[in-house]
């Protein structure tokens, strides 16, 4: 089954760092998940537990598409 898995660290209008979190099945609108920080730090760290995570599941950085 064909998957993705998106993440983007991102300030709100509140200057709030946000995590967002998407995924789901490849063609599908799939889930969403959004994580609220005071710090960007939290944020970066997060992001890296997480990363370690999925690429320990087998996910993998998608190959840039030539122009």
């Amino acid at each position: 089954m064909a998957r993705y898995y998106t993440m983007s660290i991102e300030a709100n209008l509140f200057g709030d760092v946000c995590l967002l979190r998407k995924w789901g099945r490849i063609g599908t609108t799939g889930q969403s998940m959004v994580h609220h920080f005071g710090r960007e730090e939290e944020a970066v760290q997060l992001f890296l537990d997480l990363l370690r995570q999925k690429r320990k599941r087998g996910y993998r950085p998608r190959a840039l598409m030539p122009r």
